[in-house]
């Protein structure tokens, strides 16, 4: 829980910074794509280590990775050497780390947890994740104005040190069988398993368009938007904050409610994540923003938690990390583009215009799935059957 205090206020912490370099909504973009960027060349890399070796290690290194390069970027703000091109660094240093991390985190529940238990386990990993990242915004947006963004930046840096020792004490075993083959034949049948299924796939071209069009919104513009209109890092922290409040609150429902219909809730809850982009295009109140940000992170937090539970019980856990790689690397890689893109189109459009196109994006991307019997048929298996593969069930 420590280490996500970290994860909680470092993107205030680094999108202010890039703001007081004077580097604007398009320096923020650059920044934002260098993350990005190395996660298209190296997430499929990622999955087929995390399904060879010791997710435990991958992770400790993948955090270790980058608290270092978190604490250069501290650094070089406290002594006020930074440039943007600094920054730029340090994001692409961090989202390599993630191409690996991420395949790994997220086959490390179905080695821990037994298969009655994963549905519940998922909801209290969001449960727990959230409400210490529920004060962290607000907390980091005071930090950033009281002392700076160098501060917010350096405590992350901890926090993945922090996370390191805790992975390290994971004792997870490397997946042996799997070292004897190539690695290109890893990839290979990864892609395969990944092609086969139809359910998973066409959720993936949903988030293609969804993630970028989100990220462009809340996490580039967002900043940008609270600066011009809600006070700058305090505002926007709030807002933030209530965003993570709607994430704690969806992991709490998914908690209590086992849902069954699982297309359905995670398109809905998708469509959720339009709100706060419509909210400031419309250049609502304070108050009505963060509310809309509320119920957003209460969609996106449901949706995804019923969605790792069918993921988990429909994918042999010997090849999760790869056709995880395979499904996050569909919906990352318009982001890098979007990041630049965003910049030159908000200023030409304006920043509420480009907003308001967001929000009408995510909104047809929740429609157009769910007039596929396929997505609008995907359910949960009953507990007591969810080890059988259902490999060929559609989604």
């Amino acid at each position: 829980m420590l280490s996500w205090t970290g994860s909680a206020v470092a993107p205030i912490g680094m999108a202010f910074a890039v703001l007081h370099l004077g580097g604007g909504a398009s320096g923020l973009g650059l920044v934002l794509a260098a993350n990005m960027a190395p996660q298209i060349v190296l997430l499929l890399i990622g999955g087929v280590v995390a399904d060879r070796w010791s997710r435990a290690a991958v992770m400790v290194w993948t955090n270790i990775l980058s608290a270092g390069a978190e604490a250069f970027a501290a650094v070089l703000l406290w002594s006020g050497a930074a440039q943007v091109w600094h920054l730029v660094a340090v994001s692409a240093l961090c989202g390599a780390a993630s191409s690996f991390f991420g395949p790994a985190a997220g086959g490390v529940v179905v080695e821990v947890v037994s298969a009655e238990m994963r549905y519940a386990a998922n909801a209290l990993l969001k449960i727990g994740q959230n409400t210490v990242k529920i004060a962290g915004p607000a907390v980091g947006g005071v930090l950033v104005a009281a002392v700076g963004s160098s501060w917010v930046i350096g405590w992350d840096a901890l926090t993945f040190v922090a996370a390191a020792v805790l992975c390290a004490r994971l004792d997870l075993a490397p997946a042996k069988a799997k070292v004897r083959t190539r690695f290109v034949a890893d990839l290979r049948e990864g892609w395969d398993d990944f092609w086969s299924r139809s359910w998973l796939w066409v959720m993936v071209l949903q988030g293609a368009v969804v993630v970028p069009v989100w990220l462009v919104g809340y996490q580039l513009l967002g900043p940008v938007y609270g600066k011009n209109y809600l006070g700058g890092a305090v505002g926007w922290g709030l807002v933030v904050s209530a965003f993570t409040g709607g994430l704690v609150l969806g992991a709490g429902a998914a908690l209590m409610w086992k849902v069954r219909r699982v297309g359905v809730v995670v398109c809905v809850g998708t469509g959720a994540m339009a709100l706060p982009l419509a909210a400031m295009a419309a250049h609502l109140p304070l108050v009505l923003v963060a509310v809309a940000a509320c119920a957003a992170g209460t969609g996106l937090s449901l949706s995804m938690t019923v969605w790792a539970g069918l993921v988990q019980e429909r994918i042999p856990k010997e090849k999760l990390s790869r056709i995880m790689s395979y499904s996050t690397l569909g919906q990352v890689l318009p982001v890098p583009l979007g990041y630049l893109a965003a910049g030159p189109v908000s200023a030409y459009f304006g920043v509420r215009a480009t907003l308001a196109a967001g929000a009408g994006a995510i909104v047809a991307a929740t429609i157009v799935p769910l007039l596929l019997r396929q997505v609008r048929a995907l359910v949960l298996a009953p507990v007591e059957v969810a080890e059988e593969p259902l490999v060929s069930a559609p989604r």
